[in-house]
């Protein structure tokens, strides 16, 4: 497989601190073929109309990234507005979106490809805003399937004045959820989470709030993340680089097939 295989991917962390320090959770419809019935991150693939240039106009700090970060974190925003109904942005006025940003149909044509997001956050008058997302981590799919995916996690503050809602196609329930909750109920065997998912919501729940999050973020080196497949007496195991911010991780193979 080459490089041009791995399909660029984003996803967002949403916090909020009201009640506790929450994130964001979907849980994936049990017939997608990817992590079917998990509790991951809304999240997904980059389309091409997330490098559509006409988002200049549409898109706050957009001077401030590369092509590349522009796309990603369009893609992001994107994701999280088809998968939750959150629109990270502003009205063209500068006041709070508010509510619900879009009726469900016309998330669900924005998934499907039927209805571009450009022209949807034309309609509502709204400009996303890039500046909203810090880099969280970066993780590229081992060579364990058919799919791969170079995946920029991304870590915002929600907006309080939005719902979530789940979309009811590629996510069947939306939650906000603690991270040391997640922890415990993949622990406990109540919820699937996936491999990646897991590491990071560790990650994440090292910090104390959002605003703890977003700092840890801004000061931690991105090391990209590779796992690699070692040999080990009892078997193999999934390694993540030491200095990812992970610690020492040799997952056991089985754990994450």
């Amino acid at each position: 497989m080459t490089t041009q295989d791995i399909k660029p991917a984003a996803t967002i962390l949403l916090l909020r601190d009201d009640p506790e320090f929450e994130v964001l959770m979907v849980k994936r419809h049990h017939q997608i073929d990817f992590a079917s019935g998990a509790l991951v991150f809304p999240g997904g693939k980059s389309h091409a109309g997330d490098h559509d240039p006409a988002w200049e106009a549409q898109a706050l700090g957009w001077g401030g990234f590369d092509a590349e970060q522009r796309g990603l974190r369009i893609a992001a925003i994107r994701e999280v507005f088809e998968e939750a109904g959150i629109l990270l942005g502003r009205r063209a006025d500068g006041s709070p979106i508010g509510g619900e940003s879009a009726p469900l149909e016309v998330r669900q044509k924005v998934d499907v490809g039927e209805l571009a997001f450009l022209d949807v956050v034309r309609e509502l008058d709204v400009v996303i805003d890039l500046n909203a997302l810090t880099i969280f981590a970066r993780w590229i799919t081992p060579p364990l399937t058919p799919k791969r995916f170079d995946t920029w996690f991304y870590v915002v503050t929600a907006p309080d004045d939005q719902l979530a809602a789940c979309d009811g196609r590629e996510t069947v329930d939306a939650e906000w959820i603690s991270p040391r909750e997640v922890l415990r109920l993949a622990e406990a065997g109540e919820r699937k989470v996936i491999f990646p998912t897991r590491m990071n919501v560790k990650l994440l729940a090292e910090a104390m709030s959002a605003d703890d999050c977003v700092a840890r973020a801004n000061a931690r080196p991105l090391v990209t993340v590779e796992p690699q497949i070692r040999d080990r007496a009892d078997g193999k195991v999934l390694v993540l680089p030491p200095d990812a911010g992970y610690g020492v991780v040799e997952e056991p193979l089985a754990n994450v097939m």
